[in-house]
């Protein structure tokens, strides 16, 4: 083999292996871009998803906000009963129930007017038209009570012939979906009221009747 003929092969290898290289250099560095592209992307989808979810939960939790809302109970013949019971601790039960299927409010006392009165029933825990902060929340198919005691000559008066009945509402003077009048004749009931006061609502009768100073 002569000397050209070496130094031409040694020139042929050295340009392949130039070559080579290159190749192998190009295809690094494409590889490099595309983990760093598929990163990219990765890290770009995660951030959306981590928006979404993020954008869920807050309207989540204004849903679950706006189905706290309470709204407030409003009377009816069927959904306010009273009751008397004799004795030393005679007094006047007044129940109401809430019939719906969601939680409602009720404010300090019931504004009661026997027999057509001008004014309610004094408060025993405020005035009427004067709040107190007092607020009881119903449950759904829950109970409330309050109570006017009658263990007095002048508390027990009259037997009464009929009540409107108003809920207080959230301001001083306002009240609720009201009046609804009860009449006692037709549901049979002799309930006698004097010269007395009613109790806040309360969410069980011994509490009320405590209130009233009928309890023990």
């Amino acid at each position: 083999m002569t000397a050209r003929r070496s130094r031409h092969r040694s020139a042929a290898y050295a340009a392949l292996a130039l070559g080579l290289a290159g190749s192998l250099a190009l295809t690094g560095c494409n590889s490099h871009s595309s983990k760093k592209s598929k990163k990219s992307s990765s890290s770009s989808s995660k951030s959306k998803k981590r928006r979404i979810i993020g954008g869920g939960a807050a309207a989540a939790g204004a849903g679950a906000a706006a189905s706290r809302r309470v709204s407030d109970c409003f009377p009816s013949t069927y959904k306010v009963t009273f009751s008397q019971q004799s004795g030393p601790d005679s007094h006047v039960t007044v129940k109401f129930k809430n019939t719906t299927s969601r939680d409602c409010k009720l404010y300090n006392a019931p504004l009661l007017r026997f027999n057509n009165a001008k004014s309610p029933l004094p408060l025993l825990q405020g005035t009427p038209g004067h709040l107190d902060g007092a607020r009881l929340t119903v449950p759904a198919h829950g109970y409330a009570y309050a109570v006017i005691p009658t263990n007095t000559a002048a508390a027990k008066g009259t037997e009464q012939k009929s009540v409107t009945v108003d809920f207080m509402g959230v301001s001083a003077s306002s009240v609720t979906h009201g009046p609804v009048t009860v009449n006692f004749a037709e549901k049979r009931l002799h309930l006698s009221v004097g010269k007395t006061k009613v109790t806040n609502w309360t969410s069980s009768v011994h509490g009320a009747q405590l209130a009233a100073g009928v309890g023990k």
